[in-house]
C-alpha cells in the first residue's frame, strides 16, 4: 500500500524532470551549448583525397556551351561522379577575371560550378549542393590551390574541402581539374552545423572583386579608370538556364543526402536565377600575363620595400572606396559596407548588417577583441595564409578572395582561391625576397594596420606570442616531421599519369614536372626561413631584414616562375585546345576573382 500512496507523487516529479530537461534541450544554446557541425556524405566520397576521382558532364550542345560561357548564364546537363549519375543539375562557367583570361588566349579550359540543386532544391550529391571545378590556370604545379587548401585544413582553418577530378565531356577527355567544395550551404552546415551565421564574401569596386563576374570585363578599360579616378564601373551580369532540353541516355544514381531522412538548409542567398523545373530526363544507360603596375619595379606597393610595411601610424595601402573591404570602421551608416553586403552568401537582414558593423568598430578599436573575432580560428588562418605568400588576397593589393563568416557578433576569415600563391601574383620575383618575406609585416599593397583584421594580433604582446606559437606548431607538424616531404612526393605521383594526358592543360607535362620540383623546393626554404624569423636569427619585419641581408635564407637557385605565375602565356600547352587553338591574342594583368 505505501508504494501506491506515493505513486502520484513519483509520477509528478518524474513529469516535472521531463519538463526541466526538455526546456533545457530545446534552448541549450541558452546555457552556452554550442551546435556540433553536421559530417556529410561528400567529404569521404568526392573528397577523398587518395585518388583522382573521375567527372563525367553529359551535356547536349557542348560547343554551344563553350560559346556562352563567358555569360555565365547557367545550363542544363548531367553529371557522373565516380560511376554515379546525377541528372538534371546546372552549370556554367566561373572565375570571374579567370574567365577573360581564358577566353583571351583562345582556349577553353574554364572552370565550373556545378549545381546539383539549380533546377530541383532537394537535389544534392550525398548533401553537396554547390561543387566548383578549377582549371588549374596559371598553376604549372597543379597544386597550389590544393596545397594550401589541405594546409588549412590540417591546421584548423574553416577551409573548403578539395580533391582531385579527371574531368570527361560527353565520355571524351577533357582534363585535369581541382574539385572544391563550394562555401554555401552544405559547407556552412558541415562547418557550423544548421544554426550557422552569416556569410559575406568581401569584394570591391576599385579592386577587382565586383568587376560583373567576369561578364564583358575590359581589362584596360578597367585600368584607364583607375589611372582617371581610382574607381572601376561594375558590370552587372545575370544568369539564366540557356538550355531546357536535357542530355539523353543518363540513368541517374539517386544518392541524395538530405531528401529522404535529412532537413535541406535554408536557402542561404538568393537562387542564381533558377529558370524552373525542367523536363524529366529518360531513363537508359551511361555513355560511354603581367601582374599590375608595381613601384620601382618590384613588389607591390607594401611590407616589403621603400620603407613601407610599417606597423603603425602609416597610411596607404587603400584605394579610393576600398575600405569596408580591408574591414576598416568608418561610420554606422549600412551604405557605407556595400562591398560587404552586396555580396552576402546568405539572407541578411538589417539587423544581422548593424551587428556585423558594431563588431568591426570593436575590431578597428581593438578593445575586448576575443568577443568580435573567433581569435582561435583568426590567428590559424593567418599562420597558413602568411606562410603560402598569397597576395591575390587581403593581404595583398586586391584585397579580396576571402569570406567573411560571423555568427552573434564573433568574426572569422575563409579562405578562398590560391592559384596565384606562393609568390605568383608578383611573378618572376626575387626567390630570396619571397622565401624570407617577413611574417610580422606580411601585407603587400598596404601597412598592417590597413588590415584590421590582421593588425589586432600585432597590437597585443599575448596575441603576437601566440601567433608565433602556433606559427612553430604548424612548421614542426607540417615540416619538422617530414610530413610534407612525403605528401608532396604522393599527390605528384598520384596526378602525373593525368596531367601527362590532359589534353587542355595550360603548360607541357616538363613544365609541370619543373613546377613541382620547383613549389617543394620553395616550402622547405620557407620553412627553414620561418623557423631562423621564430628563433630570432632572422628578421620577421620587413625593415629588420633590409638591415640585416646575410641573414637571409638563400634561394638563389629557385625560380619562382617555374611554378607559374601571371605571365603564363599557354604557349606550351599540348593536345587540343577545346573549339580551336586560337593562340593569345594580349596579355592579361589582374589577378584572378574566383567567385564562390
Amino acid at each position: 500500500m505505501s508504494t501506491h500512496k506515493y505513486i502520484d507523487k513519483i509520477c509528478c516529479i518524474i513529469l516535472a524532470l521531463t519538463l526541466v530537461f526538455t526546456v533545457a534541450f530545446m534552448n541549450a544554446k541558452s546555457f552556452g551549448v554550442k551546435e556540433a557541425s553536421k559530417a556529410k556524405g561528400y567529404e569521404s566520397r568526392l573528397f577523398d583525397t587518395s585518388l583522382v576521382h573521375t567527372i563525367d558532364i553529359v551535356i547536349d550542345d557542348w560547343e554551344d556551351f563553350l560559346e556562352g560561357c563567358t555569360s555565365e548564364e547557367y545550363s542544363l546537363c548531367s553529371v557522373v561522379v565516380d560511376k554515379e549519375a546525377y541528372k538534371n543539375v546546372g552549370i556554367r562557367a566561373k572565375g570571374n577575371t579567370s574567365l577573360t583570361q581564358v577566353e583571351s588566349y583562345g582556349n577553353d579550359r574554364y572552370s565550373f560550378k556545378v549545381e546539383f540543386d539549380h533546377y530541383d532544391s532537394m537535389k544534392n550529391y550525398y548533401g553537396l549542393d554547390k561543387l566548383c571545378l578549377n582549371n588549374i590556370i596559371q598553376d604549372n604545379t597543379y597544386m597550389k590551390d590544393y596545397l594550401a587548401y589541405q594546409m588549412m585544413g590540417a591546421f584548423g582553418v574553416d577551409a573548403p574541402l578539395c580533391s582531385y577530378a579527371y574531368i570527361t565531356v560527353n565520355g571524351e577527355d577533357w582534363g585535369l581539374y581541382l574539385a572544391v567544395e563550394g562555401v554555401e550551404e552544405a559547407f556552412l552546415e558541415r562547418n557550423y552545423g544548421s544554426d550557422y551565421g552569416e556569410l559575406y564574401k568581401p569584394d570591391s569596386q576599385t579592386m577587382g572583386g565586383g568587376r560583373g563576374n567576369g561578364g564583358g570585363f575590359d581589362m584596360e578599360k578597367w585600368k584607364a579608370k583607375e589611372e582617371e579616378n581610382g574607381q572601376s564601373s561594375k558590370a552587372e551580369s545575370t544568369e539564366k538556364p540557356t538550355s531546357t532540353e536535357e542530355p539523353q541516355n543518363i540513368e541517374e544514381s539517386g544518392n541524395k543526402e538530405g531528401t529522404e531522412n535529412t532537413e535541406k538548409p535554408q536557402n542561404t542567398g538568393s537562387k542564381e536565377n533558377g529558370g524552373g523545373q525542367p523536363p524529366e530526363m529518360p531513363d537508359g544507360e551511361m555513355p560511354g600575363g603581367q601582374p599590375p603596375e608595381m613601384p620601382d619595379g618590384g613588389m607591390p606597393d607594401g611590407d616589403m620595400g621603400g620603407g613601407k610595411g610599417q606597423k603603425d601610424g602609416q597610411k596607404g595601402g587603400r584605394m579610393k572606396g576600398s575600405d569596408d573591404v580591408t574591414l576598416v570602421y568608418s561610420d554606422d551608416e549600412i551604405s557605407s559596407y556595400q562591398n560587404i553586403f552586396d555580396n552576402a552568401k546568405t539572407d541578411v537582414t538589417e539587423k544581422d548588417k548593424k551587428r556585423l558593423i558594431a563588431s568591426l568598430k570593436q575590431m578597428n578599436e581593438k578593445e575586448n577583441i576575443e568577443e568580435v573575432v573567433n581569435i582561435e580560428e583568426v590567428i590559424r588562418y593567418f599562420v597558413v595564409h602568411n606562410f603560402v605568400c598569397n597576395f591575390d588576397s587581403y593581404t595583398g593589393s586586391m584585397i579580396h578572395n576571402y569570406y567573411l563568416y560571423e555568427k552573434d557578433g564573433q568574426l572569422s576569415m575563409v579562405p578562398w582561391d590560391y592559384n596565384l600563391a606562393f609568390g605568383g601574383f608578383m611573378g618572376q620575383q626575387d626567390a630570396s625576397e619571397l622565401v624570407n618575406y617577413p611574417i610580422d609585416t606580411p601585407v603587400s599593397g598596404g601597412t598592417v594596420d590597413s588590415r584590421p583584421m590582421l593588425a589586432w594580433i600585432f597590437s597585443d604582446e599575448g596575441y603576437q606570442q601566440k601567433y608565433h606559437q602556433y606559427f612553430k606548431e604548424f612548421i614542426a607538424d607540417y615540416f619538422d616531421s617530414g610530413y610534407f616531404t612525403e605528401m608532396i612526393d604522393k599527390v605528384q605521383a598520384m596526378i602525373s599519369p593525368y596531367v601527362e594526358k590532359d589534353p587542355t592543360k595550360f603548360c607541357s607535362f616538363e613544365e609541370f614536372e619543373k613546377g613541382a620540383a620547383a613549389l617543394k623546393k620553395f616550402c622547405l626554404l620557407r620553412a627553414e626561413s620561418v623557423k631562423g624569423q621564430l628563433d630570432g636569427t632572422i628578421s620577421a619585419t620587413s625593415d629588420g631584414q633590409k638591415e640585416n641581408q646575410d641573414s637571409l635564407v638563400d634561394a638563389s637557385g629557385l625560380t619562382i616562375s617555374d611554378m607559374g605565375n601571371m605571365h603564363n602565356s599557354f604557349a606550351g600547352a599540348p593536345g587540343k585546345m577545346g573549339k580551336g587553338s586560337r593562340q593569345p591574342s594580349s596579355d592579361t594583368t589582374e589577378g584572378n576573382t574566383e567567385d564562390g
